[in-house]
C-alpha cells in the first residue's frame, strides 16, 4: 500500500520561465495572483518544512483529486478557508527530516530527467524485463518439491535425530522389516476400508476385503520399454515373501475358520506370534479386560498397508512407478470389483507430492482474473470525463508495469538459484494489489500540477511530491518481507526474497516507465487542449464532438478549478462529523473493547501447525481419506525410539534401574499406552533368568546377545555392538496415543524431550513424524521473533521520515492491536498458525504501518484549534486513500477466495482480515482515540 506521507516542498527559487511545449502559445497568456505574485496555473507555492521546510499532509492517491489552485484573475471570491487552507498557517514542526527534504530534491532532478527523455525512461524498463524475463525459463515444470525441506524447520532437532539414528542402527532389513525401526518414511500404498455396517469382523465383509487385498497384489506396470513390474518384485519383503499388508486379513485368509469373537485389542496373540493391532484396526469397540488387551467386539474399519522397496535409483524408480498404476487403478475399485459392504479410501507417500504439484495449475485461471479486476479498478479509479484529464491509459499501463516488475523479479530470482515453491504462487495475488498503489500516488500527484507548465516541470513537481511517500511505503513493506528471511521455514524464505525483491522492481518501474509514460500522456493533454482551445468557424461540423468530450459539462474545464473527488468531500462533510459525534465516539470504544476481547479469546484457540492434508486442493482423493483416518484410527500414534545414545554397562544392576526408571516416566505419560512398550533389555533379562544366566556377569551378558539375537532376529536392529563387544547405543519402542490434535502432538513432543533431558542416562527420542511435529513448537518462536524484528525496523522507519514521537507510538499501538485482532480471528475462520499464516502476519506489520503512520501524522501535523477538527482533517486527506488501498490490495488476493487449496485460501483470508482491521484502525479506531489526548 502507498499513501503520501509527507510532501515536502521545494526550496524557494527565482520565478521559472515557462518552457511551453511546441503549440503551447495558444493556451495564452498567464494571469497574474491577486497577490501579486507571478500567477498562472503551475503549482502553488509550498509552505516551508521543517529544517526550513514545513510538512504538508496533501495525501492523496485518488485519480483526479488536485490541490486547490489559486484563484485567477476573473476568478469568483475564494471561500472561508477550509482543513487544506489552513496548512498555511505556521506551526512547531520537529526540524528532523535529514532524509525527507535530500530526497525529495533528488526525485525532483530525476523527474525532469524522465519528462525531458520519457522513451528512453520507458524502453530501457523494458528491455530490463526482456533480458531478466529469459530466467523464467528455470521455471520447474515437472520438478519434485520437497515437502519435508520447505515446510518444516531448518535445523529441527528431530533431523539430528534422525542422522544420529542413520548412523548407529543398520538400515538392513532384507530378512527382517519392522516399520517402526524404519528412520525415514518408507514408500507405501494404503487403502482404509470401512464397513457400511457395524462391524467388520464377519466372513463376508472379509471376504470383499480379500477381493480388494487380491487385486491390489495383482496390479501390474508395464513400461514403455515393455518391462513389466508386478507387485511381488517391489514390495517390502521379510524372509523372502511380501510383508502381509495386515496380519489379521493375512491370518484369515489361510485360515477362515479364525475364531473372529475371540480377538483382543491392542495385542492379539496370531499363531504363537505377539501382534500389535494398533493402527491396523479403527473404531474398535472393546469388551471385557483380558490381561493387558481387551476383547474385540466390532472394528468399523482396516488398514491394507503394502510398503514398497526402500532401495535407490531404479528401486525407487520401479516402486514409484507401481505407486502412480496402484493410484491410477484405485479410484475405480469399487465399482469394478462391485463391493456392496464396504467402503474404499486410498492414499500413497508419494500422493502429497502429486496432489501439491498439481494444486498449483489451478491458479492459473484465477492470476488471469485478478489482473482483469485490478485493470478495471485502477480505470474506474482514475477515469475523468474531462478527456484532458483522463487517466484511464496510464492506469492501465501502470497495471502493466506491475507485470512487467513480477517477470523482472521473478527472472532473476530463478537466475540466481532461488527455488521455486509453491507457495510463491501467492506472491503475483499480493504485488498485483500493492504494486499499483504508487501509480495511484503519482496520478494524483499529476493533477495538481498545471496544465500550462511544460513536461519537464511538471514531472518535476510530481516526483518531488511523491518521493517520500512511495519510498517509506515500498522500504515499509520490503522490510517486513525481508525479515521473513530470518524465519526456519524455507517455504517462507523463498517467498519473502521473491516477494520482497519484486516490490523493490515495482518502485523502480513506477519512478521510471510510468513516470515516462505520464510524461508522454501529458504531451496528450497538450495537444487534446490546444484541439478543445481551438477556435471554431461556422462551416466546422466538430462541436459536438468536442462537447462530448467534455462531458458532464459540455465546456471545457477550467485547468484552475480545483478537481476534489466526492470521496474526499465525503469523508469531509459526512463520515468525519458523524465519526466525532460524542455518541459515536462511545460506541467506536465499545466496539474497540470488543474487538481485542475476541481478538485475546481467539489467540489462545488458535491452532498450530500446518496440516499436509491441506496441500492437496479439496477434491482430491487425499481428502477423504485423511477424514476416515481421523475418525476410526486417530487412538494411535506412531511408534516412538527412546534412544540410549552413549555406551552404558547394561550388566550393571543400578544402571539398569536407572535406565528402567526413565523408560517408565516415558510409559506413565498420558500420551503413551504401557501395554505395547518394545524393550530389548526387558526381553533378553527374561531370557538370561530362563537360562539361569547371572544377568548382572558382564562376561556372560556379552556371551549370550548372539543367542539371543539369533532366536528374536528383531531385536539385532536395536543394538549397536563393536567388535570389541561394546554396546555404544540400543533402543526402545514405546506406542504414542492420544496426540491427534497439533496441541497433543507439540506437548507430546515437549514432554518426551523434557523426560529424556532429565534421564540420569543419555536418551533421545525419534520416530519420521518427529520432524512435521517439530513444526508446532518452531511455528510460535518464529512468528514472534519475525513480529518483533520487523516491528522494530518499522519504528525506527518512522522516527526517520516521519520524525514525530506521539506518531511513532500511535504506529506501534496500530501494529500490534492489528496482529492480535489477524491472529485471534485466524480462529474464528478456521486457520492455522504455520508458515503460510506466518507470513501473512509479517506482511500485516507493512500494511498496519502504512494505515496509521499517515493518518495519526496528518493528525498532529494539523494546524486546526481542536482535536476534533483535527481529526476531520486527518480523514478529508486521507480517509479516501485509506480505503481505496485496502480495496486496490483486497480486489488483488479476493480471486483465491475461489481457489479449491488451503493453502491459497488461506493466504486471502488473512489477506483480507489485515485489509479490513488495517482499514479500520486507520479510518475508525486511530482518529478517534486521538481526540482523548
Amino acid at each position: 500500500m502507498s499513501l503520501n506521507p509527507s510532501k515536502v516542498a521545494p526550496e524557494p527559487e527565482p520565478e521559472r520561465k515557462a518552457e511551453q511545449e511546441p503549440g503551447s502559445e495558444a493556451q495564452g497568456p498567464r494571469p497574474e495572483r491577486e497577490s501579486g505574485q507571478p500567477a498562472g496555473p503551475g503549482p502553488e507555492p509550498e509552505p516551508p518544512s521543517a529544517a526550513g521546510q514545513d510538512w504538508e499532509p496533501e495525501r492523496s492517491r485518488a485519480a483526479g483529486r488536485s490541490a486547490e489552485p489559486p484563484p485567477g484573475p476573473e476568478a469568483p471570491p475564494p471561500p472561508p478557508a477550509s482543513q487544506s487552507e489552513n496548512l498555511w498557517a505556521p506551526r512547531p514542526r520537529c526540524h528532523t527530516n535529514c532524509l525527507e527534504a535530500p530526497l525529495s530534491r533528488a526525485f525532483r532532478r530525476l523527474g525532469r530527467k524522465v519528462g525531458a527523455h520519457p522513451w528512453i525512461f520507458l524502453l530501457l524498463p523494458v528491455a530490463l524485463t526482456a533480458i531478466l524475463g529469459t530466467g523464467l525459463m528455470y521455471l520447474p515444470r515437472d520438478g519434485e518439491e520437497d515437502l519435508e525441506e520447505e515446510y518444516t524447520p531448518i535445523g529441527s532437532p528431530a533431523k539430528a535425530e534422525r542422522r544420529f539414528v542413520q548412523g548407529h542402527f543398520t538400515a538392513n532389513d532384507s530378512l527382517v522389516f519392522s516399520i517402526s525401526r524404519k528412520s525415514a518414511e518408507v514408500p507405501y500404498a494404503s487403502i482404509l476400508v470401512v464397513s457400511n455396517f457395524e462391524t467388520l469382523l464377519e466372513p463376508d465383509i472379509l471376504e470383499e476385503i480379500s477381493k480388494v487385498d487380491d487385486t491390489v497384489q495383482a496390479l501390474t506396470v508395464t513400461q514403455d520399454n515393455g518391462t513389466q513390474i508386478p507387485y511381488g518384485e517391489v514390495c517390502a519383503k521379510n524372509q523372502g515373501s511380501c510383508v502381509p499388508p495386515n496380519p489379521l486379513l493375512f491370518s484369515w485368509k489361510r485360515n477362515k475358520g479364525l475364531n473372529l469373537r475371540t480377538i483382543t485389542f491392542p495385542i492379539y496373540s496370531l499363531a504363537g506370534q505377539i501382534v500389535s493391532l494398533a493402527n491396523i484396526l479403527g473404531g474398535t469397540v472393546l469388551g471385557e479386560s483380558m490381561g493387558p488387551s481387551q476383547l474385540l467386539l466390532q472394528a468399523k474399519a482396516m488398514r491394507l498397508q503394502y510398503y514398497l522397496e526402500t532401495g535407490e535409483g531404479e528401486e525407487k524408480e520401479r516402486s514409484k512407478a507401481w505407486m502412480i498404476h496402484f493410484l491410477t487403478k484405485a479410484s475405480s475399485l469399487e465399482e469394478s470389483l462391485t463391493l456392496k459392504k464396504i467402503q474404499v479410501v486410498y492414499f500413497s507417500s508419494l500422493s502429497r507430492q502429486l496432489e501439491f504439484e498439481a494444486t498449483s495449475m489451478t491458479v492459473i485461471p484465477l492470476f488471469h482474473l485478478a489482473y482483469l479486476l485490478i485493470i478495471l479498478f485502477a480505470i474506474v479509479s482514475c477515469y475523468r470525463c474531462d478527456c484532458v484529464r483522463n487517466k484511464m491509459w496510464v492506469a492501465v499501463f501502470g497495471v502493466i508495469s506491475v507485470a512487467l516488475a513480477v517477470v523482472s523479479g521473478f527472472g532473476l530470482m530463478l537466475y540466481i538459484g532461488v527455488p521455486f515453491v509453491l507457495i510463491v504462487a501467492n506472491s503475483p495475488f499480493l504485488i498485483l494489489g500493492v504494486g499499483v498503489d504508487d501509480m495511484f500516488i503519482m496520478i494524483s500527484a499529476w493533477q495538481k500540477t498545471s496544465l500550462m507548465d511544460n513536461i519537464s516541470e511538471r514531472m518535476s513537481d510530481v516526483y518531488s511530491k511523491v518521493a517520500v511517500s512511495i519510498t517509506i511505503t515500498t522500504v515499509t513493506n520490503v522490510l517486513a518481507f525481508y525479515t521473513g528471511i530470518m524465519t526456519s521455514f524455507r517455504s517462507v524464505q523463498y517467498f519473502c526474497i521473491y516477494t520482497g525483491t519484486t516490490l523493490l522492481f515495482c518502485y523502480f518501474y513506477n519512478i521510471t516507465c510510468v513516470g515516462a509514460f505520464m510524461a508522454l500522456d501529458g504531451k496528450r493533454e497538450v495537444v487534446c487542449l490546444r484541439w478543445l482551445k481551438k477556435p471554431e468557424t461556422p462551416d466546422q461540423k466538430c462541436s459536438s464532438l468536442k462537447k462530448s468530450c467534455c462531458l458532464p459539462c459540455n465546456s471545457l474545464q477550467d485547468e484552475y478549478k480545483a478537481d476534489i473527488h466526492p470521496m474526499n468531500l465525503f469523508f469531509r462533510d459526512c463520515f468525519g462529523p458523524f465519526l466525532i459525534s460524542t455518541k459515536s465516539k462511545i460506541f467506536v470504544v465499545l466496539l474497540y473493547v470488543s474487538y481485542i476481547i475476541a481478538s485475546v479469546y481467539g489467540c489462545f484457540h488458535v491452532q498450530e501447525g500446518l496440516d499436509l492434508r491441506t496441500l492437496a486442493s479439496d477434491d482430491s482423493y487425499i481428502t477423504p481419506y485423511f477424514n476416515v483416518e481421523e475418525d476410526h484410527f486417530s487412538t494411535y500414534g506412531p511408534s516412538v525410539m527412546v534412544i540410549v545414545t552413549e555406551a552404558l554397562d547394561y550388566w550393571d544392576k543400578n544402571a539398569r534401574q536407572k535406565l528402567e526408571k526413565c523408560l517408565a516416566d516415558f510409559e506413565n505419560s498420558e500420551y503413551v499406552d504401557k501395554n505395547l512398550t518394545e524393550f530389548w533389555l526387558r526381553e533378553y533379562v527374561k531370557y538370561m533368568e530362563n537360562l539361569r544366566q547371572d544377568i548382572n556377569d558382564k562376561t556372560a551378558f556379552l556371551s549370550n546377545i548372539p543367542t539371543f539375537l539369533m532366536e528374536f532376529p528383531l531385536f539385532a536392529y536395536d543394538i549397536n555392538v563393536t567388535s570389541s563387544q561394546e554396546i555404544i547405543c540400543s533402543r526402545a519402542f514405546i506406542q504414542t496415543m492420544g496426540i491427534s490434535s497439533s496441541t497433543n502432538k507439540k506437548l507430546m513432543l515437549l514432554q518426551f524431550r523434557d523426560m529424556a533431558e532429565k534421564c540420569d542416562v543419555p536418551l533421545m527420542v525419534y520416530n519420521p513424524a518427529l520432524i512435521y511435529f517439530d513444526q508446532y513448537s518452531a511455528i510460535v518462536e518464529n512468528t514472534v521473533r519475525n513480529v518483533v524484528v520487523a516491528s522494530a525496523a518499522m519504528f525506527i522507519v518512522s522516527l526517520l521520515l516521519i520524525p514525530h514521537p506521539l506518531c511513532s507510538l500511535w504506529v506501534t499501538f496500530a501494529i500490534a492491536s492489528v496482529i492480535v485482532g489477524v491472529t485471534g480471528f485466524m480462529a474464528f475462520w478456521n486457520v492455522n498458525l504455520d508458515s503460510i499464516s506466518m507470513i501473512n502476519l509479517v506482511i500485516c506489520i507493512g500494511f498496519s504501518f502504512d494505515f496509521s503512520a499517515h493518518i495519526s501524522y496528518a493528525f498532529v501535523s494539523s494546524s486546526e484549534p481542536s482535536v476534533d477538527r483535527k481529526a476531520i482533517e486527518a480523514l478529508y486527506l486521507l480517509g479516501y486513500p485509506v480505503l481505496q488501498s485496502a480495496v486496490s490490495t483486497i480486489i488483488g488476493v479476493s480471486v483465491l477466495s475461489a481457489a479449491k487449496a488451503y493453502i491459497f485460501r488461506t493466504f486471502f483470508k488473512i489477506m483480507f482480515l489485515v485489509m479490513v482491521f488495517g482499514a479500520a484502525h486507520g479510518l475508525i479506531f486511530i482518529p478517534v482515540f486521538l481526540t482523548f489526548f
